[in-house]
């Protein structure tokens, strides 16, 4: 029962490592102060206020990884991409989303 209620609050983990490998791309909603003090290699920085008007910078038919400092404004932009129908998933903080692709 613990497992049941774990994977229902918790939600299902994906394997960022898989999706890239499958080209998937990485959007850094983070400031572009935020990103030039540190970034995913290979992420691309569109700050979330502009990234309503920056969708044509993102390929619809990859999914998309989406990542910030905490993951509270890269929730923002799964939920604002996912309803421009973008196949996207939320890899919350940049650092540890960095941590979780190294991981073997």
């Amino acid at each position: 029962m613990f497992q049941q209620l774990k994977n229902l609050f918790a939600g299902k983990s994906e394997d960022f490592r898989d999706l890239i490998k499958n080209g998937a791309q990485v959007i850094d909603v983070r400031s572009r102060d935020e990103f030039n003090g540190g970034h995913l290699k290979g992420s691309t920085n569109i700050p979330l206020h502009e990234l309503p008007n920056q969708l044509n910078r993102i390929n619809k038919q990859k999914p998309v990884i989406v990542c910030c400092a905490s993951g509270m404004r890269s929730g923002s932009a799964k939920t604002l991409l996912a309803s421009k129908g973008y196949t996207v998933y939320n890899g919350g903080g940049w650092s540890s989303l960095e941590r979780k692709l190294k991981t073997t």
